[in-house]
C-alpha cells in the first residue's frame, strides 16, 4: 500500500534539517536513503560504494530494507542517462531548469517506475511523498504529474520512443539505451576494436550487479575454507571464490584478514606479475600504487611462501594505511612518489604499477563514475601515467618485470601509454601478457592476442583489467 501522509502534529522536531524524516515507515527512511547518498555523490563527489554502508548502519537498516536502498541507490545512478532521456518527454520544463535535489528524486522514482517490481502506484506516492519532503507541496504536485505519465510505459516502451533502432545516430541510441555518456560509448568501441559488435554486450555488463569475488590469500586462507562458509568456486583464479549472497564479513577468514574481497581480474594481473619468468634474482618485490591493498595484500603473501618480501608504497598517507592492514608482516609500506622514487635504480625484481586512471573498467562498481568523468580526464592522466611507467623501468633491474596495469580498457590510458614510453628502448622487452595469465588460469580465453592482455565484463564477469608485462633487457 502507498504510505499514508502524516499528520502535522507528529512532526519529528528532533531531526537535523535535510536529513530523513522519523515517520515510523521503514519505506520511508529507505528512500530517503539512497536519495541522500544520490545527493552526496552529486554535491560533493562522495563514493556511493564507502557512503552507502555507511548510511545503513547509522539508520539500521539490515535485511530487505538494506537491499532495497542499495538497488534504488546504485540502479538510480546506473540508469541517470536513461531516465533523463524518458523525463525529458514527461516534463513541461527543461530538465535544467528542475532544482537538482527535485531532479534527483524524479530519478529515484522512474527508476522504481522501470526497472523494479515496486507497484506503480507505490513507486509514485513515495516518490511524491519523497518530493515533499525534498522541496515542498507545490514541487511534490509537479513530481506526480512527471511521474504518473512515466508510468504509462515500461522500459521497452520507452526504449523505442527515446532511442530507436535505425535512428542513425548509433553512438547516440547506444548512449541513450545503455546509460553511458557517448564519450565512453565510443571510447569502449574503439577498445574492442575488431570486435566492436559486442559493444551492446559490454555496456549492458557495466549495468549488471558485479559478482561479490574473495581471494584467499595464501598461506593464510584456503578456498576450500571459503567454499565450506558457503562460497562457491570461481572461474579463473586459484585463489577465488564466488560469493552468492550474504555479508562477506560473515565469513571468518575475511573477518580476520586473511581472505578479503577482490575482483578476480585483479587476482589474475597480480598473479600474472608473480608468475612471469625473469632471469636472475627473485627477491625483492614492489607495488608502487599501492592503495587500498587489494593486490599488495596477495603479492605479499605470494612473496612470503617464495621467501621474497615486498614493499608497497602510495603517495597518500591515509591509502598506505589502508595497505598496512592487507599484507603481511614481511611486507614493507612506506609513503612514497611512486614518480619520484625514493630507492635506487634497478633495487627490485619484480613491480607492480596500477596506475592511477579514469576506472572506465570498473563502471560496475562505481556507477557514479560515467557522469562524474569526461574525455578531458583521459588526457590529464595521461602525463602521470607515462611518467609513473618510466619510474618504475628504472626501478626494476635488468632481468626483472613490470607490470603495467589500469582498470580502463581505453586505448589513450592502455597501450598508447606503454607504446610512448617504449619508443625508440630497445633496453625493454614486452612479454605475452595472454601466454602468462593462460600458465596462471589454464582455461582463460578472450583476452587478446598479445602481447597485451585485456580483460572485459561481458566476457570474463571481471572488471575491464589491462595487463602490459615488460623487461628489462
Amino acid at each position: 500500500m502507498p504510505p499514508t501522509r502524516s499528520r502535522r502534529g507528529n512532526r519529528d522536531h528532533n531531526r537535523r534539517p535535510g536529513g530523513p524524516r522519523n515517520t515510523g515507515r521503514p519505506e520511508d527512511l529507505v528512500r530517503r536513503t539512497a536519495f541522500d547518498v544520490i545527493r552526496a555523490v552529486e554535491t560533493r563527489d562522495a563514493y556511493a560504494n564507502l557512503l552507502l554502508p555507511t548510511r545503513l548502519r547509522e539508520r539500521g537498516l539490515t535485511g530487505r530494507d538494506a537491499a532495497l536502498a542499495t538497488e534504488l541507490t546504485y540502479g538510480t545512478l546506473r540508469g541517470r542517462g536513461t531516465y533523463d532521456a524518458v523525463l525529458a518527454l514527461c516534463s513541461d520544463r527543461e530538465l535544467r531548469r528542475i532544482d537538482a535535489p527535485l531532479l534527483d528524486v524524479l530519478r529515484l522514482g522512474t527508476h522504481q517506475l522501470l526497472a523494479t517490481r515496486i507497484p506503480p502506484h507505490a513507486a509514485v506516492a513515495t516518490a511524491v511523498e519523497l518530493a515533499r519532503s525534498v522541496s515542498g507541496p507545490g514541487q511534490a504536485k509537479f513530481a506526480n504529474a512527471v511521474l504518473r505519465k512515466v508510468a504509462t510505459r515500461d522500459m521497452d516502451g520507452w526504449l523505442e520512443i527515446v532511442a530507436p533502432e535505425g535512428q542513425g545516430d548509433e553512438a547516440k541510441r547506444l548512449s541513450i539505451a545503455y546509460s553511458h555518456p557517448r564519450w565512453i560509448v565510443s571510447a569502449m568501441r574503439d577498445a574492442l576494436g575488431p570486435d566492436r559488435g559486442e559493444i551492446g554486450a559490454l555496456l549492458a555488463a557495466d549495468n549488471d550487479r558485479p559478482r561479490v569475488t574473495l581471494v584467499a590469500r595464501p598461506g593464510r586462507a584456503t578456498v576450500e575454507e571459503l567454499l565450506e562458509a558457503g562460497a562457491e568456486a570461481a572461474p579463473y583464479s586459484p585463489y577465488a571464490a564466488l560469493l552468492t549472497e550474504g555479508d562477506p564479513a560473515g565469513i571468518a577468514a575475511v573477518r580476520e584478514g586473511r581472505a578479503a574481497v577482490q575482483d578476480e581480474g585483479s587476482q589474475l594481473v597480480a598473479l600474472a606479475l608473480a608468475s612471469a619468468p625473469i632471469e636472475g634474482r627473485d627477491a625483492f618485490w614492489a607495488d608502487l600504487c599501492a592503495g587500498p591493498g587489494g593486490k599488495a595484500g596477495l603479492l605479499s603473501a605470494l612473496a612470503t611462501q617464495r621467501d621474497a618480501r615486498l614493499l608497497a608504497s602510495d603517495l597518500q598517507p591515509h591509502r598506505s594505511a589502508l595497505v598496512a592492514r592487507a599484507v603481511d608482516e614481511r611486507a614493507g609500506v612506506i609513503v612514497a612518489d611512486g614518480a619520484a622514487p625514493a630507492w635506487k635504480p634497478g633495487s627490485f625484481d619484480r613491480i607492480l604499477l596500477d596506475v592511477p586512471c579514469t576506472g572506465l573498467g570498473a563502471l560496475r562498481r562505481r556507477p557514479e563514475a560515467r557522469w562524474r568523468r569526461g574525455p578531458e580526464s583521459v588526457a590529464e592522466l595521461g602525463p602521470l601515467q607515462r611518467e609513473l611507467l618510466g619510474a618504475a623501468l628504472e626501478s626494476v633491474r635488468p632481468g626483472g618485470v613490470v607490470a603495467y596495469v589500469t582498470c580502463s580498457p581505453h586505448l589513450a590510458e592502455t597501450r598508447v601509454v606503454v607504446d610512448d614510453v617504449l619508443r625508440g628502448r630497445d633496453d625493454v622487452q614486452r612479454l605475452d601478457a595472454p601466454a602468462v595469465l593462460t600458465g596462471v588460469a589454464p582455461g582463460l580465453e578472450g583476452v587478446g592476442d598479445g602481447p597485451y592482455a585485456q580483460f572485459w565484463p561481458h566476457r570474463h564477469g571481471t572488471d575491464a583489467m589491462f595487463l602490459a608485462l615488460l623487461r628489462r633487457s
